[in-house]
Protein backbone atom coordinates (compact mmCIF):
# COMPACT_ATOMS: atom_id res chain seq x y z
CA UNK A 1 0.00 0.00 0.00
CA UNK A 2 1.20 3.53 -0.67
CA UNK A 3 2.16 5.62 2.17
CA UNK A 4 -0.12 8.87 2.65
CA UNK A 5 1.57 11.60 3.40
CA UNK A 6 0.60 12.90 6.76
CA UNK A 7 -0.34 16.98 6.85
CA UNK A 8 -1.69 16.85 10.60
CA UNK A 9 0.42 15.58 12.78
CA UNK A 10 -1.22 14.97 15.94
CA UNK A 11 -0.81 12.23 19.48
CA UNK A 12 3.20 13.22 19.86
CA UNK A 13 5.32 14.30 22.68
CA UNK A 14 3.92 17.88 22.07
CA UNK A 15 0.85 19.73 21.22
CA UNK A 16 1.14 21.00 17.20
CA UNK A 17 -0.84 24.06 15.91
CA UNK A 18 -0.74 23.39 11.93
CA UNK A 19 -2.83 26.02 9.12
CA UNK A 20 -5.54 24.15 7.06
CA UNK A 21 -3.53 23.27 3.98
CA UNK A 22 -7.42 21.60 2.28
CA UNK A 23 -10.33 24.20 1.21
CA UNK A 24 -13.39 24.34 3.15
CA UNK A 25 -15.67 24.46 0.30
CA UNK A 26 -14.81 21.61 -2.17
CA UNK A 27 -17.03 22.69 -4.92
CA UNK A 28 -17.27 26.13 -7.29
CA UNK A 29 -19.07 28.86 -6.23
CA UNK A 30 -21.90 27.94 -8.90
CA UNK A 31 -22.34 24.52 -7.85
CA UNK A 32 -25.66 23.56 -8.17
CA UNK A 33 -27.56 22.40 -4.89
CA UNK A 34 -29.48 23.74 -2.02
CA UNK A 35 -27.17 26.09 -0.74
CA UNK A 36 -26.80 29.71 -1.99
CA UNK A 37 -23.35 31.13 -2.79
CA UNK A 38 -24.36 33.33 0.20
CA UNK A 39 -24.35 30.22 2.49
CA UNK A 40 -21.38 28.61 1.11
CA UNK A 41 -19.39 31.87 1.45
CA UNK A 42 -20.44 32.10 5.13
CA UNK A 43 -19.98 28.34 5.37
CA UNK A 44 -16.23 29.01 4.10
CA UNK A 45 -16.12 31.54 6.21
CA UNK A 46 -17.36 30.47 9.82
CA UNK A 47 -16.60 26.88 9.16
CA UNK A 48 -20.50 26.32 9.93
CA UNK A 49 -24.16 27.03 8.89
CA UNK A 50 -27.16 27.02 10.59
CA UNK A 51 -30.30 26.38 9.20
CA UNK A 52 -33.57 27.11 10.73
CA UNK A 53 -36.02 24.36 9.20
CA UNK A 54 -34.11 21.65 7.55
CA UNK A 55 -36.93 19.43 8.40
CA UNK A 56 -40.46 20.02 8.96
CA UNK A 57 -42.54 19.76 11.78
CA UNK A 58 -44.45 16.72 11.04
CA UNK A 59 -40.84 15.15 9.59
CA UNK A 60 -39.66 15.67 13.43
CA UNK A 61 -42.64 13.94 15.06
CA UNK A 62 -41.45 10.52 12.75
CA UNK A 63 -37.98 10.76 13.53
CA UNK A 64 -38.41 11.40 17.35
CA UNK A 65 -41.05 8.81 17.40
CA UNK A 66 -38.18 6.12 15.91
CA UNK A 67 -35.40 8.07 18.30
CA UNK A 68 -38.03 7.04 21.11
CA UNK A 69 -38.55 3.25 19.60
CA UNK A 70 -34.94 2.80 19.41
CA UNK A 71 -34.16 3.68 22.72
CA UNK A 72 -36.85 1.62 24.43
CA UNK A 73 -35.97 -0.96 22.33
CA UNK A 74 -34.03 -3.73 24.72
CA UNK A 75 -32.12 -5.22 21.59
CA UNK A 76 -30.88 -1.75 20.52
CA UNK A 77 -29.60 -1.12 24.17
CA UNK A 78 -27.56 -4.33 24.53
CA UNK A 79 -26.09 -3.63 20.93
CA UNK A 80 -22.50 -2.83 20.88
CA UNK A 81 -23.25 0.32 19.07
CA UNK A 82 -25.53 2.31 21.91
CA UNK A 83 -23.61 4.12 24.32
CA UNK A 84 -24.70 4.07 28.16
CA UNK A 85 -24.20 6.90 29.99
CA UNK A 86 -22.20 5.68 33.06
CA UNK A 87 -24.39 7.42 36.06
CA UNK A 88 -28.01 7.35 34.90
CA UNK A 89 -27.88 4.27 32.70
CA UNK A 90 -29.75 5.75 30.28
CA UNK A 91 -28.61 5.46 26.64
CA UNK A 92 -26.83 8.43 25.49
CA UNK A 93 -26.07 7.35 22.22
CA UNK A 94 -27.02 4.95 19.35
CA UNK A 95 -24.19 4.86 16.31
CA UNK A 96 -24.80 3.46 12.96
CA UNK A 97 -28.29 4.19 13.06
CA UNK A 98 -28.83 4.56 9.46
CA UNK A 99 -27.82 0.87 9.15
CA UNK A 100 -30.32 -0.27 12.36
CA UNK A 101 -33.20 2.18 11.44
CA UNK A 102 -34.65 2.20 7.57
CA UNK A 103 -36.24 5.51 8.85
CA UNK A 104 -33.13 6.98 9.87
CA UNK A 105 -31.84 5.55 6.25
CA UNK A 106 -34.13 7.54 4.44
CA UNK A 107 -33.00 11.19 6.39
CA UNK A 108 -29.26 9.99 5.21
CA UNK A 109 -30.89 10.06 1.48
CA UNK A 110 -32.94 13.18 1.64
CA UNK A 111 -31.96 15.41 -1.12
CA UNK A 112 -31.87 18.54 1.40
CA UNK A 113 -29.36 16.67 3.59
CA UNK A 114 -27.06 14.73 1.11
CA UNK A 115 -27.29 17.47 -1.50
CA UNK A 116 -25.71 19.54 0.81
CA UNK A 117 -23.00 17.54 2.09
CA UNK A 118 -22.63 16.86 -2.01
CA UNK A 119 -22.06 20.74 -2.48
CA UNK A 120 -19.75 21.19 0.32
CA UNK A 121 -17.25 18.68 -0.25
CA UNK A 122 -17.55 18.71 -4.08
CA UNK A 123 -18.21 14.93 -4.87
CA UNK A 124 -20.21 11.95 -4.02
CA UNK A 125 -20.25 11.04 -0.44
CA UNK A 126 -20.14 8.13 1.99
CA UNK A 127 -21.77 8.07 5.22
CA UNK A 128 -18.53 7.84 7.70
CA UNK A 129 -20.68 8.17 10.78
CA UNK A 130 -24.00 8.36 12.41
CA UNK A 131 -25.60 8.31 15.62
CA UNK A 132 -28.59 9.26 17.02
CA UNK A 133 -27.82 11.50 20.72
CA UNK A 134 -30.28 11.24 23.36
CA UNK A 135 -29.00 13.65 26.02
CA UNK A 136 -32.26 13.61 28.22
CA UNK A 137 -32.76 16.18 31.01
CA UNK A 138 -31.44 16.27 35.29
CA UNK A 139 -27.73 15.83 34.25
CA UNK A 140 -26.85 14.26 30.90
CA UNK A 141 -23.45 14.70 29.77
CA UNK A 142 -21.85 17.10 27.88
CA UNK A 143 -18.94 16.28 25.12
CA UNK A 144 -15.55 18.80 26.03
CA UNK A 145 -13.70 20.72 23.47
CA UNK A 146 -12.65 19.01 20.30
CA UNK A 147 -11.77 18.76 16.82
CA UNK A 148 -13.84 15.60 15.08
CA UNK A 149 -11.09 15.55 12.33
CA UNK A 150 -8.38 15.65 14.85
CA UNK A 151 -10.06 11.91 15.83
CA UNK A 152 -10.61 11.04 12.39
CA UNK A 153 -7.03 11.22 11.37
CA UNK A 154 -5.78 9.65 14.03
CA UNK A 155 -8.14 7.16 14.89
CA UNK A 156 -10.02 6.07 12.05
CA UNK A 157 -7.70 7.35 9.21
CA UNK A 158 -9.26 9.98 7.24
CA UNK A 159 -5.89 11.75 5.39
CA UNK A 160 -8.07 15.08 4.27
CA UNK A 161 -10.15 17.94 5.94
CA UNK A 162 -13.31 16.64 3.20
CA UNK A 163 -15.90 15.40 5.65
CA UNK A 164 -18.77 17.87 7.00
CA UNK A 165 -21.29 16.92 9.71
CA UNK A 166 -24.94 18.07 10.36
CA UNK A 167 -26.62 18.14 13.60
CA UNK A 168 -30.66 18.13 13.19
CA UNK A 169 -32.50 18.85 16.41
CA UNK A 170 -35.30 16.62 17.19
CA UNK A 171 -36.24 18.65 20.12
CA UNK A 172 -35.83 22.14 20.90
CA UNK A 173 -32.68 23.53 21.61
CA UNK A 174 -32.28 25.90 24.49
CA UNK A 175 -29.61 28.72 25.44
CA UNK A 176 -29.60 26.04 28.48
CA UNK A 177 -30.03 22.21 27.93
CA UNK A 178 -26.52 22.04 27.10
CA UNK A 179 -26.81 23.06 23.40
CA UNK A 180 -23.87 22.59 20.45
CA UNK A 181 -21.15 25.61 20.92
CA UNK A 182 -18.50 26.36 18.22
CA UNK A 183 -15.65 28.46 17.87
CA UNK A 184 -16.03 30.42 14.45
CA UNK A 185 -13.12 30.34 12.41
CA UNK A 186 -11.48 28.06 14.38
CA UNK A 187 -11.73 25.26 11.48
CA UNK A 188 -8.24 27.25 10.02
CA UNK A 189 -6.03 26.05 12.10
CA UNK A 190 -5.62 22.20 13.11
CA UNK A 191 -4.67 21.47 16.65
CA UNK A 192 -1.97 18.46 16.83
CA UNK A 193 -3.18 17.34 20.21
CA UNK A 194 0.09 14.91 22.62
CA UNK A 195 -0.09 12.10 23.84
CA UNK A 196 -0.23 8.41 22.71
CA UNK A 197 -3.73 6.92 21.65
CA UNK A 198 -4.53 4.29 24.67
CA UNK A 199 -5.43 0.94 22.95
CA UNK A 200 -9.41 0.70 23.19
CA UNK A 201 -9.11 4.17 23.25
CA UNK A 202 -13.00 4.49 21.82
CA UNK A 203 -14.61 2.66 24.44
CA UNK A 204 -13.50 5.71 27.20
CA UNK A 205 -13.60 8.26 24.67
CA UNK A 206 -17.61 7.62 23.68
CA UNK A 207 -18.61 8.65 27.12
CA UNK A 208 -15.45 10.92 28.11
CA UNK A 209 -13.03 12.57 25.72
CA UNK A 210 -9.43 12.00 26.90
CA UNK A 211 -6.92 10.99 24.52
CA UNK A 212 -7.17 14.11 21.31
CA UNK A 213 -8.01 16.65 23.99
CA UNK A 214 -7.27 20.16 23.60
CA UNK A 215 -5.00 22.16 26.69
CA UNK A 216 -7.01 24.59 28.16
CA UNK A 217 -3.96 26.85 27.35
CA UNK A 218 -4.45 26.15 23.74
CA UNK A 219 -8.42 26.41 24.61
CA UNK A 220 -8.05 29.75 26.14
CA UNK A 221 -6.32 30.60 22.91
CA UNK A 222 -8.40 29.47 20.64
CA UNK A 223 -11.51 31.61 22.39
CA UNK A 224 -10.20 34.44 22.50
CA UNK A 225 -9.67 34.67 18.81
CA UNK A 226 -12.27 33.08 17.62
CA UNK A 227 -15.12 33.72 20.58
CA UNK A 228 -17.74 31.04 20.93
CA UNK A 229 -21.24 30.40 19.42
CA UNK A 230 -23.97 28.91 20.68
CA UNK A 231 -26.64 27.19 18.55
CA UNK A 232 -30.53 27.16 19.58
CA UNK A 233 -33.20 26.41 17.92
CA UNK A 234 -36.55 25.00 16.98
CA UNK A 235 -36.94 20.98 16.62
CA UNK A 236 -36.18 20.69 12.48
CA UNK A 237 -33.60 23.24 12.69
CA UNK A 238 -30.45 22.52 11.93
CA UNK A 239 -26.17 23.06 12.09
CA UNK A 240 -24.18 22.05 9.30
CA UNK A 241 -19.93 21.94 11.07
CA UNK A 242 -16.96 21.77 8.76
CA UNK A 243 -14.91 18.43 10.19
CA UNK A 244 -11.93 20.85 12.13
CA UNK A 245 -14.53 22.98 14.17
CA UNK A 246 -13.91 23.18 17.65
CA UNK A 247 -16.72 22.04 19.42
CA UNK A 248 -18.17 20.77 22.22
CA UNK A 249 -21.06 20.98 24.51
CA UNK A 250 -22.45 21.22 28.42
CA UNK A 251 -24.15 19.25 30.67
CA UNK A 252 -28.10 19.01 30.38
CA UNK A 253 -29.32 19.72 33.95
CA UNK A 254 -32.37 21.10 32.92
CA UNK A 255 -36.03 18.55 33.10
CA UNK A 256 -35.34 19.60 28.85
CA UNK A 257 -34.29 16.67 26.27
CA UNK A 258 -31.90 17.76 23.89
CA UNK A 259 -32.32 15.24 21.28
CA UNK A 260 -30.44 15.35 17.60
CA UNK A 261 -29.45 13.09 14.68
CA UNK A 262 -25.78 13.53 14.21
CA UNK A 263 -24.79 12.22 10.18
CA UNK A 264 -21.13 12.47 8.93
CA UNK A 265 -20.71 12.99 5.46
CA UNK A 266 -16.99 11.82 3.74
CA UNK A 267 -16.03 12.50 0.33
CA UNK A 268 -15.66 9.29 -1.85
CA UNK A 269 -12.44 10.96 -2.49
CA UNK A 270 -11.34 11.06 0.81
CA UNK A 271 -11.75 7.15 1.73
CA UNK A 272 -10.07 6.05 4.75
CA UNK A 273 -6.27 4.51 5.01
CA UNK A 274 -4.73 3.37 8.21
CA UNK A 275 -4.70 5.40 11.52
CA UNK A 276 -2.34 8.02 11.50
CA UNK A 277 -1.69 8.46 15.58
CA UNK A 278 -3.69 4.74 16.45
CA UNK A 279 -2.15 1.18 16.51
CA UNK A 280 -5.86 0.02 14.96
CA UNK A 281 -8.65 1.92 13.15
CA UNK A 282 -11.89 1.95 15.26
CA UNK A 283 -14.66 -0.51 14.83
CA UNK A 284 -16.61 0.22 11.71
CA UNK A 285 -19.72 1.10 13.21
CA UNK A 286 -18.12 4.03 14.41
CA UNK A 287 -15.24 5.11 11.68
CA UNK A 288 -17.08 3.47 8.51
CA UNK A 289 -14.69 1.48 5.94
CA UNK A 290 -17.59 0.57 3.53
CA UNK A 291 -17.37 3.70 1.15
CA UNK A 292 -20.44 2.97 -0.60
CA UNK A 293 -21.82 6.69 -2.20
CA UNK A 294 -25.23 7.47 -0.88
CA UNK A 295 -27.91 7.48 -3.40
Amino acid sequence: MTAVTDLYPTRGAMEVATPRVDPVVWSDPGAPGPLQPSELSDFDRDGFLAIDELITPDEVAVYRAELDRLVADPDVRADERSIIESKSQDVRSVFEVHRISEVFANLVRDPRVVGRARQILGSDVYVHQSRINVKPGFGASGFYWHSDFETWHAEDGLPNMRTVSVSIALTENYDTNGGLMIMPGSHRTFLGCSGETPKDNYKKSLQMQDAGTPSDEALAGFADKHGIKLFTGKAGSATWFDCNCMHGSGDNITPYWRSNVFIVFNSVENTAVEPFAAPVPRPAFIGARDFTPVR
